[in-house]
């Protein structure tokens, strides 16, 4: 497992590094030895890529770059270092050169978008009592609770930040669509899956938070993406 790629982790809004945790123990328990988990400030597309592209940086050989949620959007303008082999995307955002993730909601929003609260301060919230719903409905009523609690809230500016050259267009990719995504509409995760035309699309039975209720299947993904480009 000595030769297997890095692998580098981003998360999307409303979460931080930790939403990856059971992923990241799942790898390691496969033999990964090389993981990292970026926490982007959520301030804007570019911040949050610099943000990435710094880690990328530190990371000599291959890297397997994953994102979740608006982490897709991030991977996807993130990717283009020439070590980055392979993208996987989950439950994600994976826009189009001029396309950003408000564009794609707005033509099929989302089940939960009604349950977005933004505060004075440009900051865009799901309501805490409605994040279990929203977000992770597939996950116990507890764990969802912390996420609600410890939730990292987005400028809501940044939902209209557009990519330039996306990454998909060049390099490997694989796709798991959430069947039953409250925040990103299913149908099109399907649409920005079949665009890219992936090496491997799966689809879950599961909500937004894919990475916490099947870490196995996405584990699964993640792996593959590692043993056919690393």
């Amino acid at each position: 497992m000595a030769e297997m790629p890095a692998v580098v982790l981003v998360h999307g809004f409303w979460g931080g590094a930790a939403h990856w945790g059971k992923v990241i123990t799942e790898l390691h328990r496969r033999g990964f030895g090389s993981l990292h988990a970026v926490d982007n400030p959520l301030t804007s597309l570019a911040d949050d890529v610099d943000r990435t592209r710094k880690m990328l940086r530190q990371i000599d050989g291959p890297v397997v770059l994953v994102g979740h949620s608006y982490g897709g959007a991030v991977i996807t303008e993130a990717g283009d270092l020439p070590h980055v082999t392979a993208l996987v995307y989950i439950a994600a955002f994976a826009p189009d050169s001029g396309e950003n993730p408000g564009q794609i909601s707005q033509n099929n929003p989302p089940a939960a978008f009604e349950n977005l609260a933004p505060d004075s301060d440009g900051y865009l919230w799901i309501k805490q009592d409605k994040f279990h719903e929203s977000f992770a409905q597939d996950l116990p009523a507890d764990e969802a609770l912390v996420m609600s609690i410890t939730q990292k809230a987005p400028l809501a500016a940044a939902f209209g930040d557009s990519i330039t050259a996306p990454a998909w267009r060049t390099k490997p990719s694989w796709y798991q669509v959430s069947t039953d995504d409250r925040m990103i509409h299913p149908d099109n995760q399907r649409r920005m899956a079949e665009r890219m035309n992936p090496r491997r699309t799966i689809e879950l039975d599961t909500g937004h938070a894919s990475l916490a209720s099947r870490p196995g299947p996405v584990s699964d993904l993640i792996e593959e993406a590692a043993n056919t480009a690393g």
